[in-house]
């Protein structure tokens, strides 16, 4: 978004979670930690989120829901929200990204943008 005043951004650091994961039956776990960045002028509240997580196969799913680990954050200008979550496929790779409804205290709507992050069991990319 190109107002200053609505300005959020999204960063992940992902992590392949060997010990929830069986490749024997297709089953990779993967954990990321997302730190949510308010940048704008305006405090803004977290009210959604959506996914599009595609696997290595090209099979998509999307995921919608309320908040972010049931919570629904309000980030002060300036500041952050981290959190953690985790999602399984059933490839050794895959990619997620998607979006997050942000309401700002003066009751603007507005998307933050999660671009395009990559999920990968070490040694599977070359």
């Amino acid at each position: 978004m190109s107002d200053s005043r609505y300005q959020v951004d999204v960063s992940v650091v992902t992590h392949y979670l060997a010990d929830q994961s069986q490749p024997e039956h297709e089953r990779f776990a993967f954990a990321y930690t997302i730190t949510v960045q308010n940048n704008g002028e305006q405090p803004a509240r977290l009210m959604s989120r959506h996914w599009v997580i595609t696997d290595g196969d090209g099979h998509v799913e999307e995921v919608r829901g309320a908040g972010v680990v049931g919570q629904q954050p309000l980030i002060a200008a300036g500041k952050s929200h981290t959190y953690s979550s985790g999602t399984v496929m059933t490839t050794k790779v895959g990619t997620m990204q998607g979006s997050y409804e942000m309401v700002a205290a003066d009751g603007k709507h507005f998307d933050a943008i999660i671009k395009p992050f990559r999920l990968a069991v070490p040694g599977a990319l070359h």
